[in-house]
């Protein structure tokens, strides 16, 4: 008999996959609007969330080693999230 895979593991596959076919609609739909209206915004916002997605991931996953009472991965996700985050700040700072 084959285990059942931990509920984080769940929780992050219907995150991916959820993230990852929204972000595939917005963006054949960008496409598609493009075409006739020569509008990008959708395409814009689908990139923006498959960029987003592996951030949600991390604080998904943070969320989950707290609520598992795993603190020290717990602790690893949320650095590894600050480090994410002051990269983008950082970012976006330079581009201002």
């Amino acid at each position: 008999m084959i285990a059942e895979p931990p509920r984080l593991e769940n929780q992050l596959a219907r995150l991916l996959r959820a993230g990852t076919i929204t972000a595939s609609l917005l963006i054949a739909a960008g496409c598609l609007l493009s075409t006739m209206r020569g509008d990008s915004r959708l395409i814009v916002a689908g990139i923006g969330l498959f960029i987003l997605l592996p951030l949600a991931r991390v604080g998904l996953m943070a969320a989950g080693f707290a609520r598992e009472r795993d603190l020290r991965y717990a602790g690893i996700a949320l650095t590894v999230l600050l480090i994410v985050l002051c990269g983008i700040a950082l970012g976006l700072l330079d581009v201002l």
